[in-house]
Protein backbone atom coordinates (compact mmCIF):
# COMPACT_ATOMS: atom_id res chain seq x y z
CA UNK A 1 0.00 0.00 0.00
CA UNK A 2 1.34 3.43 -0.94
CA UNK A 3 2.11 6.05 1.68
CA UNK A 4 2.70 9.79 1.35
CA UNK A 5 3.54 12.52 3.82
CA UNK A 6 0.94 14.84 2.30
CA UNK A 7 -2.03 14.12 0.04
CA UNK A 8 -3.64 17.13 -1.65
CA UNK A 9 -7.18 16.52 -2.85
CA UNK A 10 -7.77 18.71 -5.92
CA UNK A 11 -5.35 20.30 -8.38
CA UNK A 12 -7.21 23.61 -8.51
CA UNK A 13 -6.24 27.16 -7.62
CA UNK A 14 -5.25 26.43 -4.01
CA UNK A 15 -4.15 22.82 -4.42
CA UNK A 16 -1.51 23.60 -7.04
CA UNK A 17 0.11 26.20 -4.79
CA UNK A 18 0.08 23.78 -1.86
CA UNK A 19 1.61 20.91 -3.80
CA UNK A 20 4.37 23.16 -5.10
CA UNK A 21 5.34 24.39 -1.65
CA UNK A 22 5.05 21.06 0.16
CA UNK A 23 7.08 19.14 -2.44
CA UNK A 24 9.94 21.67 -2.35
CA UNK A 25 11.46 19.51 0.40
CA UNK A 26 12.85 16.46 -1.47
CA UNK A 27 12.50 14.36 1.68
CA UNK A 28 8.71 14.87 1.69
CA UNK A 29 6.49 12.69 -0.50
CA UNK A 30 3.46 14.52 -1.91
CA UNK A 31 0.51 13.10 -3.85
CA UNK A 32 -1.98 15.28 -5.72
CA UNK A 33 -5.18 13.66 -6.92
CA UNK A 34 -7.51 15.34 -9.41
CA UNK A 35 -10.83 13.89 -10.52
CA UNK A 36 -10.58 15.64 -13.89
CA UNK A 37 -8.14 15.06 -16.70
CA UNK A 38 -5.22 16.93 -18.22
CA UNK A 39 -5.40 20.52 -19.45
CA UNK A 40 -3.71 19.72 -22.76
CA UNK A 41 -6.41 21.08 -25.06
CA UNK A 42 -6.50 24.17 -27.28
CA UNK A 43 -9.87 25.08 -25.83
CA UNK A 44 -8.16 25.48 -22.45
CA UNK A 45 -5.16 27.40 -23.74
CA UNK A 46 -6.80 29.81 -26.23
CA UNK A 47 -8.74 32.52 -24.33
CA UNK A 48 -11.80 32.41 -26.61
CA UNK A 49 -11.98 28.65 -26.04
CA UNK A 50 -14.01 29.18 -22.88
CA UNK A 51 -17.15 29.17 -25.03
CA UNK A 52 -16.41 25.58 -26.01
CA UNK A 53 -15.80 24.30 -22.48
CA UNK A 54 -18.81 25.25 -20.37
CA UNK A 55 -21.18 22.35 -19.89
CA UNK A 56 -18.84 19.75 -21.36
CA UNK A 57 -18.04 16.89 -18.98
CA UNK A 58 -14.44 16.81 -20.22
CA UNK A 59 -13.85 20.23 -18.61
CA UNK A 60 -16.80 21.05 -16.36
CA UNK A 61 -18.63 19.33 -13.51
CA UNK A 62 -21.75 21.01 -14.84
CA UNK A 63 -23.68 20.85 -11.59
CA UNK A 64 -27.19 22.26 -11.34
CA UNK A 65 -28.63 23.70 -8.13
CA UNK A 66 -31.95 22.88 -6.49
CA UNK A 67 -35.03 25.01 -7.36
CA UNK A 68 -34.71 28.56 -6.09
CA UNK A 69 -37.93 30.06 -4.67
CA UNK A 70 -36.53 33.58 -5.07
CA UNK A 71 -35.84 32.93 -8.76
CA UNK A 72 -39.17 31.46 -9.86
CA UNK A 73 -38.11 27.97 -8.73
CA UNK A 74 -35.46 27.81 -11.45
CA UNK A 75 -32.48 25.47 -11.11
CA UNK A 76 -29.27 27.46 -11.56
CA UNK A 77 -26.26 25.99 -13.46
CA UNK A 78 -23.07 25.78 -11.41
CA UNK A 79 -20.06 25.40 -13.70
CA UNK A 80 -16.80 24.33 -12.04
CA UNK A 81 -13.51 23.26 -13.60
CA UNK A 82 -12.87 19.52 -13.86
CA UNK A 83 -9.23 19.25 -14.99
CA UNK A 84 -5.73 20.09 -13.84
CA UNK A 85 -5.91 23.70 -12.71
CA UNK A 86 -9.53 23.31 -11.60
CA UNK A 87 -11.66 26.37 -12.24
CA UNK A 88 -8.54 28.42 -13.05
CA UNK A 89 -8.49 26.39 -16.29
CA UNK A 90 -12.16 27.18 -17.03
CA UNK A 91 -12.68 30.75 -15.84
CA UNK A 92 -12.36 34.08 -17.65
CA UNK A 93 -8.83 34.58 -16.29
CA UNK A 94 -9.56 37.82 -14.40
CA UNK A 95 -7.09 38.72 -11.67
CA UNK A 96 -9.00 40.41 -8.83
CA UNK A 97 -8.27 40.26 -5.11
CA UNK A 98 -11.20 42.06 -3.51
CA UNK A 99 -11.16 45.06 -1.21
CA UNK A 100 -8.84 45.47 1.78
CA UNK A 101 -11.89 45.74 4.04
CA UNK A 102 -13.01 42.23 3.04
CA UNK A 103 -9.97 40.70 4.70
CA UNK A 104 -10.10 42.97 7.72
CA UNK A 105 -13.66 41.71 8.16
CA UNK A 106 -12.33 38.13 8.21
CA UNK A 107 -9.87 39.11 10.91
CA UNK A 108 -12.63 40.77 12.94
CA UNK A 109 -14.83 37.68 12.59
CA UNK A 110 -12.29 35.64 14.53
CA UNK A 111 -9.66 34.79 11.91
CA UNK A 112 -6.35 36.24 13.18
CA UNK A 113 -3.66 36.55 10.54
CA UNK A 114 -6.17 37.14 7.72
CA UNK A 115 -6.36 40.95 7.78
CA UNK A 116 -5.29 42.95 4.74
CA UNK A 117 -1.88 43.76 6.15
CA UNK A 118 -1.22 40.02 6.52
CA UNK A 119 -2.60 38.80 3.17
CA UNK A 120 -1.27 41.54 0.87
CA UNK A 121 2.36 40.31 1.18
CA UNK A 122 1.12 36.79 0.36
CA UNK A 123 -0.66 38.00 -2.78
CA UNK A 124 2.48 39.88 -3.80
CA UNK A 125 4.73 36.87 -3.18
CA UNK A 126 2.65 34.78 -5.60
CA UNK A 127 2.43 37.40 -8.36
CA UNK A 128 4.72 38.15 -11.30
CA UNK A 129 3.19 41.39 -12.53
CA UNK A 130 4.02 42.36 -16.10
CA UNK A 131 1.99 45.58 -16.16
CA UNK A 132 4.39 47.85 -14.30
CA UNK A 133 1.80 48.49 -11.59
CA UNK A 134 2.52 49.92 -8.14
CA UNK A 135 4.99 47.61 -6.31
CA UNK A 136 3.28 48.48 -3.04
CA UNK A 137 0.33 46.40 -4.27
CA UNK A 138 2.00 43.98 -6.68
CA UNK A 139 4.78 41.42 -6.78
CA UNK A 140 7.27 40.84 -9.58
CA UNK A 141 9.04 37.64 -8.53
CA UNK A 142 6.24 35.13 -8.00
CA UNK A 143 5.10 32.32 -10.26
CA UNK A 144 1.67 33.65 -11.27
CA UNK A 145 1.97 35.86 -14.36
CA UNK A 146 -0.47 38.78 -14.38
CA UNK A 147 -0.68 40.70 -17.66
CA UNK A 148 -3.00 42.72 -19.88
CA UNK A 149 -5.25 41.26 -22.58
CA UNK A 150 -3.30 41.21 -25.86
CA UNK A 151 -5.93 42.68 -28.16
CA UNK A 152 -8.96 44.07 -26.30
CA UNK A 153 -11.90 45.00 -28.51
CA UNK A 154 -11.99 48.81 -28.98
CA UNK A 155 -15.61 48.97 -27.82
CA UNK A 156 -14.26 48.32 -24.30
CA UNK A 157 -12.81 51.82 -24.36
CA UNK A 158 -16.22 53.19 -25.37
CA UNK A 159 -17.68 51.49 -22.33
CA UNK A 160 -15.06 52.96 -20.01
CA UNK A 161 -15.54 56.42 -21.51
CA UNK A 162 -19.31 56.15 -21.08
CA UNK A 163 -18.76 55.47 -17.39
CA UNK A 164 -16.65 58.60 -17.09
CA UNK A 165 -19.63 60.70 -18.18
CA UNK A 166 -21.40 59.39 -15.05
CA UNK A 167 -18.44 60.20 -12.78
CA UNK A 168 -17.27 56.60 -12.69
CA UNK A 169 -13.50 57.08 -12.89
CA UNK A 170 -11.21 55.26 -15.27
CA UNK A 171 -9.41 52.66 -13.14
CA UNK A 172 -6.17 51.15 -14.42
CA UNK A 173 -5.61 48.86 -11.41
CA UNK A 174 -8.52 47.24 -9.59
CA UNK A 175 -5.98 45.67 -7.21
CA UNK A 176 -4.52 49.03 -6.22
CA UNK A 177 -5.70 51.58 -3.66
CA UNK A 178 -9.34 51.60 -4.86
CA UNK A 179 -11.63 49.31 -6.82
CA UNK A 180 -14.03 52.07 -7.82
CA UNK A 181 -14.41 52.78 -11.54
CA UNK A 182 -14.28 51.07 -14.91
CA UNK A 183 -11.33 49.71 -16.84
CA UNK A 184 -9.74 46.77 -18.62
CA UNK A 185 -9.21 43.83 -16.28
CA UNK A 186 -5.81 42.30 -15.57
CA UNK A 187 -5.65 38.65 -16.60
CA UNK A 188 -3.72 35.52 -15.75
CA UNK A 189 -2.22 34.99 -19.18
CA UNK A 190 1.28 34.28 -20.45
CA UNK A 191 2.03 35.47 -23.97
CA UNK A 192 -1.67 35.63 -24.75
CA UNK A 193 -2.47 32.11 -23.51
CA UNK A 194 -4.33 31.06 -20.36
CA UNK A 195 -1.98 30.75 -17.40
CA UNK A 196 -3.76 28.63 -14.82
CA UNK A 197 -2.72 27.71 -11.30
CA UNK A 198 -1.49 24.42 -12.74
CA UNK A 199 0.66 26.21 -15.33
CA UNK A 200 2.08 28.56 -12.69
CA UNK A 201 2.70 26.29 -9.74
CA UNK A 202 2.48 22.59 -10.58
CA UNK A 203 3.52 22.09 -14.19
CA UNK A 204 7.02 23.61 -13.70
CA UNK A 205 7.81 21.18 -10.84
CA UNK A 206 6.01 18.06 -12.07
CA UNK A 207 9.35 16.26 -12.59
CA UNK A 208 10.20 16.35 -8.88
CA UNK A 209 10.76 12.70 -7.91
CA UNK A 210 8.91 13.18 -4.62
CA UNK A 211 5.80 14.63 -6.30
CA UNK A 212 3.10 12.40 -7.80
CA UNK A 213 0.22 13.95 -9.79
CA UNK A 214 -2.73 11.69 -10.61
CA UNK A 215 -5.45 13.10 -12.86
CA UNK A 216 -8.55 10.99 -13.39
CA UNK A 217 -8.45 9.89 -9.76
CA UNK A 218 -11.61 10.37 -7.69
CA UNK A 219 -11.79 10.54 -3.91
CA UNK A 220 -14.37 8.13 -2.49
CA UNK A 221 -13.85 8.95 1.18
CA UNK A 222 -11.36 9.92 3.84
CA UNK A 223 -10.23 7.12 6.12
CA UNK A 224 -10.76 8.22 9.72
CA UNK A 225 -9.50 6.16 12.66
CA UNK A 226 -10.04 7.26 16.27
CA UNK A 227 -10.41 10.92 15.36
CA UNK A 228 -7.57 11.08 12.86
CA UNK A 229 -7.42 10.90 9.06
CA UNK A 230 -4.92 8.19 8.17
CA UNK A 231 -5.46 8.01 4.43
CA UNK A 232 -7.92 8.07 1.57
CA UNK A 233 -9.93 5.67 -0.53
CA UNK A 234 -9.89 6.54 -4.22
CA UNK A 235 -11.22 5.26 -7.50
CA UNK A 236 -9.05 5.31 -10.62
CA UNK A 237 -10.49 3.40 -13.51
CA UNK A 238 -12.22 0.28 -12.21
CA UNK A 239 -9.92 -0.20 -9.27
CA UNK A 240 -10.65 1.26 -5.82
CA UNK A 241 -7.58 1.55 -3.64
CA UNK A 242 -6.42 2.86 -0.30
CA UNK A 243 -3.51 5.22 0.12
CA UNK A 244 -2.00 6.08 3.51
CA UNK A 245 -1.11 9.64 4.45
CA UNK A 246 0.65 11.58 7.16
CA UNK A 247 -1.95 14.25 6.53
CA UNK A 248 -4.61 15.12 3.96
CA UNK A 249 -5.39 18.62 2.69
CA UNK A 250 -8.77 19.12 1.03
CA UNK A 251 -8.56 21.60 -1.85
CA UNK A 252 -11.59 20.39 -3.77
CA UNK A 253 -13.40 23.74 -3.79
CA UNK A 254 -16.50 25.15 -2.14
CA UNK A 255 -18.63 22.28 -3.46
CA UNK A 256 -16.18 19.39 -3.55
CA UNK A 257 -14.70 19.93 -0.09
CA UNK A 258 -17.93 19.79 1.95
CA UNK A 259 -19.04 16.84 -0.18
CA UNK A 260 -15.82 14.98 0.65
CA UNK A 261 -16.23 15.72 4.34
CA UNK A 262 -19.86 14.62 4.45
CA UNK A 263 -19.24 11.48 2.38
CA UNK A 264 -16.63 10.57 5.01
CA UNK A 265 -19.04 11.05 7.92
CA UNK A 266 -17.86 14.53 8.91
CA UNK A 267 -20.66 17.07 8.95
CA UNK A 268 -24.19 17.74 10.28
CA UNK A 269 -25.02 14.51 12.06
CA UNK A 270 -28.77 14.44 11.42
CA UNK A 271 -28.34 15.12 7.71
CA UNK A 272 -25.69 12.42 7.34
CA UNK A 273 -27.74 9.85 9.23
CA UNK A 274 -30.72 10.59 6.98
CA UNK A 275 -28.58 9.61 3.99
CA UNK A 276 -27.36 6.43 5.66
CA UNK A 277 -23.87 7.80 6.30
CA UNK A 278 -22.25 6.74 9.56
CA UNK A 279 -21.43 9.85 11.58
CA UNK A 280 -17.73 10.00 12.36
CA UNK A 281 -17.72 13.56 13.66
CA UNK A 282 -20.78 15.77 14.07
CA UNK A 283 -19.61 19.11 12.67
CA UNK A 284 -22.70 21.23 11.94
CA UNK A 285 -21.02 23.93 9.84
CA UNK A 286 -20.02 21.63 6.97
CA UNK A 287 -21.93 22.64 3.86
CA UNK A 288 -23.44 25.70 5.53
CA UNK A 289 -22.63 29.38 4.86
CA UNK A 290 -22.75 29.06 1.06
CA UNK A 291 -22.33 32.49 -0.52
CA UNK A 292 -22.15 33.43 -4.20
CA UNK A 293 -22.46 36.44 -6.48
CA UNK A 294 -25.96 36.63 -7.98
CA UNK A 295 -25.90 38.22 -11.42
CA UNK A 296 -28.22 39.94 -13.90
CA UNK A 297 -27.50 40.66 -17.56
CA UNK A 298 -28.32 43.41 -20.03
CA UNK A 299 -27.80 42.44 -23.66
CA UNK A 300 -27.99 44.83 -26.60
CA UNK A 301 -28.20 44.28 -30.35
CA UNK A 302 -26.14 46.52 -32.60
CA UNK A 303 -25.31 46.51 -36.30
CA UNK A 304 -21.79 47.74 -35.57
CA UNK A 305 -19.11 45.28 -36.66
CA UNK A 306 -16.72 47.00 -34.25
CA UNK A 307 -18.14 44.57 -31.70
CA UNK A 308 -17.39 40.85 -31.62
CA UNK A 309 -19.84 38.70 -33.49
CA UNK A 310 -20.68 36.21 -36.19
CA UNK A 311 -21.93 37.96 -39.33
CA UNK A 312 -21.29 38.32 -43.02
CA UNK A 313 -19.89 41.78 -42.35
CA UNK A 314 -17.30 40.30 -40.01
CA UNK A 315 -16.17 37.46 -42.25
CA UNK A 316 -12.68 38.84 -42.85
CA UNK A 317 -11.84 39.03 -39.14
CA UNK A 318 -13.35 35.59 -38.52
CA UNK A 319 -11.34 33.98 -41.32
CA UNK A 320 -8.18 35.76 -40.21
CA UNK A 321 -8.67 34.84 -36.53
CA UNK A 322 -6.55 31.64 -36.46
CA UNK A 323 -3.72 33.32 -38.34
CA UNK A 324 -3.82 36.49 -36.23
CA UNK A 325 -3.73 34.42 -33.08
CA UNK A 326 -0.91 32.16 -34.28
CA UNK A 327 1.18 35.11 -35.45
CA UNK A 328 0.84 37.46 -32.48
CA UNK A 329 -1.89 36.22 -30.10
CA UNK A 330 -4.26 38.84 -31.48
CA UNK A 331 -7.65 38.84 -33.16
CA UNK A 332 -10.99 37.25 -32.31
CA UNK A 333 -9.47 34.18 -30.62
CA UNK A 334 -7.47 36.31 -28.16
CA UNK A 335 -10.52 37.58 -26.29
CA UNK A 336 -11.62 36.30 -22.91
CA UNK A 337 -14.95 38.09 -23.61
CA UNK A 338 -15.25 39.84 -20.22
CA UNK A 339 -12.30 42.06 -21.06
CA UNK A 340 -13.52 45.17 -19.25
CA UNK A 341 -15.75 46.06 -16.34
CA UNK A 342 -15.34 47.46 -12.89
CA UNK A 343 -16.91 48.36 -9.59
CA UNK A 344 -19.57 50.90 -8.70
CA UNK A 345 -21.78 52.11 -5.90
CA UNK A 346 -25.55 52.01 -6.04
CA UNK A 347 -27.62 54.33 -3.80
CA UNK A 348 -27.69 51.43 -1.29
CA UNK A 349 -23.89 51.22 -0.98
CA UNK A 350 -21.85 52.19 2.04
CA UNK A 351 -18.18 53.09 1.77
CA UNK A 352 -17.35 50.31 -0.71
CA UNK A 353 -18.68 49.50 -4.19
CA UNK A 354 -21.59 47.09 -3.92
CA UNK A 355 -21.84 45.93 -7.56
CA UNK A 356 -19.35 44.63 -10.11
CA UNK A 357 -19.70 44.84 -13.91
CA UNK A 358 -18.38 42.32 -16.43
CA UNK A 359 -18.63 43.97 -19.87
CA UNK A 360 -18.79 41.80 -23.00
CA UNK A 361 -18.04 43.60 -26.33
CA UNK A 362 -20.24 41.12 -28.18
CA UNK A 363 -23.86 40.02 -28.22
CA UNK A 364 -24.86 37.70 -25.37
CA UNK A 365 -27.67 35.44 -26.43
CA UNK A 366 -31.10 36.28 -25.06
CA UNK A 367 -31.94 32.59 -25.44
CA UNK A 368 -29.11 31.16 -23.39
CA UNK A 369 -27.06 30.02 -26.36
CA UNK A 370 -23.27 30.14 -26.18
CA UNK A 371 -23.11 31.58 -29.71
CA UNK A 372 -25.68 33.84 -31.36
CA UNK A 373 -25.66 35.28 -34.88
CA UNK A 374 -25.05 39.01 -35.09
CA UNK A 375 -23.40 41.80 -33.14
CA UNK A 376 -23.95 43.80 -29.99
CA UNK A 377 -22.66 44.17 -26.46
CA UNK A 378 -23.69 43.15 -22.96
CA UNK A 379 -22.92 43.61 -19.31
CA UNK A 380 -23.26 41.34 -16.31
CA UNK A 381 -23.97 43.03 -12.97
CA UNK A 382 -23.48 41.16 -9.70
CA UNK A 383 -24.11 41.87 -6.01
CA UNK A 384 -20.67 41.98 -4.41
CA UNK A 385 -21.45 41.21 -0.76
CA UNK A 386 -24.71 39.26 -0.72
CA UNK A 387 -26.64 38.77 2.50
CA UNK A 388 -28.46 35.67 1.23
CA UNK A 389 -26.82 32.53 2.60
CA UNK A 390 -27.38 29.02 1.28
CA UNK A 391 -26.08 25.53 1.90
CA UNK A 392 -24.82 22.38 0.24
CA UNK A 393 -26.41 19.09 1.26
CA UNK A 394 -25.39 15.58 0.32
CA UNK A 395 -27.72 13.14 -1.39
CA UNK A 396 -27.32 9.61 -2.63
CA UNK A 397 -27.05 9.17 -6.39
CA UNK A 398 -26.55 5.65 -7.68
CA UNK A 399 -23.63 4.11 -5.84
CA UNK A 400 -22.24 7.48 -4.84
CA UNK A 401 -23.32 10.94 -3.74
CA UNK A 402 -24.29 14.19 -5.44
CA UNK A 403 -24.39 17.75 -4.09
CA UNK A 404 -27.67 19.54 -3.56
CA UNK A 405 -26.63 23.15 -4.13
CA UNK A 406 -29.07 25.60 -2.58
CA UNK A 407 -27.92 29.21 -3.03
CA UNK A 408 -31.17 30.67 -1.62
CA UNK A 409 -30.68 33.66 -3.88
CA UNK A 410 -32.80 36.68 -2.90
CA UNK A 411 -33.78 35.04 0.40
CA UNK A 412 -32.59 38.34 1.84
CA UNK A 413 -34.57 41.02 -0.06
CA UNK A 414 -31.69 43.47 0.22
CA UNK A 415 -29.73 41.55 -2.44
CA UNK A 416 -32.62 41.93 -4.88
CA UNK A 417 -32.79 45.66 -4.17
CA UNK A 418 -29.05 46.08 -4.80
CA UNK A 419 -29.22 44.16 -8.06
CA UNK A 420 -32.20 46.20 -9.29
CA UNK A 421 -30.21 49.37 -8.61
CA UNK A 422 -27.18 47.82 -10.31
CA UNK A 423 -29.20 47.09 -13.45
CA UNK A 424 -30.45 50.67 -13.50
CA UNK A 425 -26.88 51.98 -13.22
CA UNK A 426 -25.67 49.62 -15.95
CA UNK A 427 -28.42 50.95 -18.21
CA UNK A 428 -27.32 54.54 -17.55
CA UNK A 429 -23.81 53.62 -18.72
CA UNK A 430 -25.19 52.02 -21.86
CA UNK A 431 -27.25 55.17 -22.55
CA UNK A 432 -24.18 57.44 -22.40
CA UNK A 433 -21.83 58.45 -25.23
CA UNK A 434 -19.80 57.07 -26.90
CA UNK A 435 -21.75 53.81 -26.53
CA UNK A 436 -24.81 55.55 -27.95
CA UNK A 437 -22.93 55.81 -31.23
CA UNK A 438 -23.30 52.05 -31.66
CA UNK A 439 -27.08 52.42 -32.05
CA UNK A 440 -27.81 49.59 -29.67
CA UNK A 441 -31.28 48.11 -29.15
CA UNK A 442 -31.81 46.53 -25.74
CA UNK A 443 -33.12 42.97 -26.01
CA UNK A 444 -32.97 41.98 -22.34
CA UNK A 445 -34.52 43.11 -20.05
CA UNK A 446 -36.14 45.03 -22.93
CA UNK A 447 -37.43 48.58 -23.34
CA UNK A 448 -40.77 47.77 -21.69
CA UNK A 449 -39.10 46.73 -18.43
CA UNK A 450 -38.90 50.06 -16.64
CA UNK A 451 -40.13 50.07 -13.03
CA UNK A 452 -38.29 48.51 -10.12
CA UNK A 453 -40.97 45.83 -9.87
CA UNK A 454 -40.58 45.00 -13.56
CA UNK A 455 -36.79 44.80 -13.26
CA UNK A 456 -37.12 42.54 -10.22
CA UNK A 457 -39.54 40.29 -12.10
CA UNK A 458 -37.00 40.08 -14.93
CA UNK A 459 -34.23 39.14 -12.48
CA UNK A 460 -36.37 36.45 -10.87
CA UNK A 461 -36.86 34.99 -14.35
CA UNK A 462 -33.28 35.35 -15.65
CA UNK A 463 -30.67 35.98 -12.92
CA UNK A 464 -27.83 33.48 -12.59
CA UNK A 465 -24.51 33.26 -10.79
CA UNK A 466 -21.05 34.36 -11.87
CA UNK A 467 -19.62 31.19 -10.32
CA UNK A 468 -17.93 32.39 -7.13
CA UNK A 469 -19.17 29.93 -4.49
CA UNK A 470 -17.39 30.16 -1.12
CA UNK A 471 -17.80 29.60 2.59
CA UNK A 472 -19.02 26.00 2.93
CA UNK A 473 -16.27 24.96 5.35
CA UNK A 474 -15.61 28.34 6.85
CA UNK A 475 -12.70 29.09 9.13
CA UNK A 476 -13.24 30.58 12.56
CA UNK A 477 -13.87 29.55 16.12
CA UNK A 478 -17.63 29.94 16.49
CA UNK A 479 -20.09 27.07 16.65
CA UNK A 480 -20.49 26.85 12.88
CA UNK A 481 -16.80 27.06 12.01
CA UNK A 482 -15.21 24.05 10.32
CA UNK A 483 -11.56 25.05 10.04
CA UNK A 484 -9.12 26.61 12.51
CA UNK A 485 -7.96 29.94 11.00
CA UNK A 486 -4.35 29.56 12.17
CA UNK A 487 -3.56 25.92 11.44
CA UNK A 488 -6.22 25.34 8.73
CA UNK A 489 -7.01 22.04 10.49
CA UNK A 490 -10.56 20.73 10.61
CA UNK A 491 -11.97 21.18 14.10
CA UNK A 492 -12.01 17.87 15.95
CA UNK A 493 -10.20 15.80 13.32
CA UNK A 494 -6.41 15.37 13.36
CA UNK A 495 -4.40 15.01 10.17
CA UNK A 496 -6.92 16.93 8.06
CA UNK A 497 -6.74 20.48 6.74
CA UNK A 498 -8.72 22.53 4.24
CA UNK A 499 -7.36 25.12 1.81
CA UNK A 500 -9.69 26.51 -0.83
CA UNK A 501 -12.56 28.99 -1.23
CA UNK A 502 -14.72 26.95 1.15
CA UNK A 503 -12.83 28.40 4.14
CA UNK A 504 -13.81 32.01 3.38
CA UNK A 505 -16.06 33.21 6.22
CA UNK A 506 -17.63 35.83 3.92
CA UNK A 507 -17.55 36.47 0.18
CA UNK A 508 -14.95 38.96 -0.99
CA UNK A 509 -15.92 41.81 -3.31
CA UNK A 510 -14.62 40.41 -6.56
CA UNK A 511 -13.51 37.30 -8.43
CA UNK A 512 -12.29 34.43 -6.27
CA UNK A 513 -9.46 32.79 -8.22
CA UNK A 514 -6.56 34.87 -6.87
CA UNK A 515 -7.84 34.74 -3.25
CA UNK A 516 -8.01 30.94 -3.50
CA UNK A 517 -4.33 30.81 -4.46
CA UNK A 518 -3.53 33.07 -1.54
CA UNK A 519 -5.39 30.65 0.76
CA UNK A 520 -3.30 27.77 -0.60
CA UNK A 521 -0.11 29.69 0.14
CA UNK A 522 -1.27 30.56 3.67
CA UNK A 523 -2.04 26.92 4.39
CA UNK A 524 1.35 25.81 3.08
CA UNK A 525 3.05 28.30 5.36
CA UNK A 526 1.03 27.03 8.32
CA UNK A 527 2.09 23.45 7.58
CA UNK A 528 5.74 24.41 7.10
CA UNK A 529 5.79 26.58 10.21
CA UNK A 530 6.58 29.82 8.38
Amino acid sequence: MERFDHIVIGAGSAGCVLANRLSADPATRVLVIEAGGHDRDLRVKVPAGILAMYGRARFDYGWVGVPQPGLNDRRIPVNRGRMLGGSSSLNSMLYIRGAARDYDDWRDLGCPGWGWDEVLPVFNALERNRNGQDPAFHGAEGELIVSRPRDPNPVCQDYIAAGETLQLPRNTDFNGPSQLGLGVYDVTQRDGLRFSAYNAFLEPVRSRPNLVIRPGCTLRRLIVETGRVTGIEVQQGDQPQRILAGQVILSAGAIGTPMALMASGIGPGAQLSAQGIAVVHDLPGVGQNLRDHVDGMITVRSDSTRTLGFSLGNWRRLLAAPFAFAAGRRGELSTNYVVAGGFAKTPLAGDLPDVQFHFVPGYRSHRGRLVEWGHGFAVHTCVLRPRSIGEIRIAREGEGFAPQIDHRFFSDPFDAQVLVEGIKLARRIFAAPPLTGLNGREILPGPDVISDDQILAYLRAEALTVYHPVGTAKMGRDGMAVVDPVTMQVHGIAGLRVADASVMPTLIGGNTNAPSMMIGEKCARAILGR
